[in-house]
């Protein structure tokens, strides 16, 4: 058994964070000592393991509790952890669409400041007047 150090430490999640994660139901409360400490085990680890790398690749709290679910049952077929896989990988593809369009316009935006003092500079301008951009971001 580990104190909630122990398993912070193992797992790399911050011990906030892991209550975060048993108030939301995704990691089991655990076990008490004696001395009313938290004890857990390897399959709460393991759990804590899942969950920090769902949340590394953007799943939500959400996603991870079906994820979850659905890893409880080993026998059903994975076409519903596909299709939550498949919607984050959409909603990240969204994501990268954006930030290219707001790398695009901050590039052409910092290439046209040609000015030399704050009243001519492009950026400035440029932020206080959205119809100077040349995309919608």
């Amino acid at each position: 058994m580990m104190t909630i150090g122990d398993l912070s430490r193992k797992t790399g999640v911050k011990i906030p964070t892991i209550r975060y994660y048993e108030e939301k139901g995704l990691v089991a409360a655990a076990e008490r000592s004696e001395g009313n400490q938290r004890r857990y085990g390897r399959s709460e680890r393991e759990r804590l393991v899942f969950i920090k790398h769902a949340r590394e690749l953007g799943f939500t709290i959400d996603s991870i509790r079906e994820l979850l679910e659905l890893s409880a049952h080993p026998e059903r077929p994975c076409v519903q952890a596909d299709r939550i896989a498949a919607e984050q990988l959409n909603a990240v593809r969204g994501k990268v669409a954006k930030l290219k369009r707001l790398e695009q316009e901050l590039t052409r935006m910092t290439g046209c400041c040609r000015g030399d003092q704050i009243k001519n500079c492009y950026v400035i301008q440029a932020l206080a007047n959205h119809d100077l951009c040349e995309t919608d971001h």
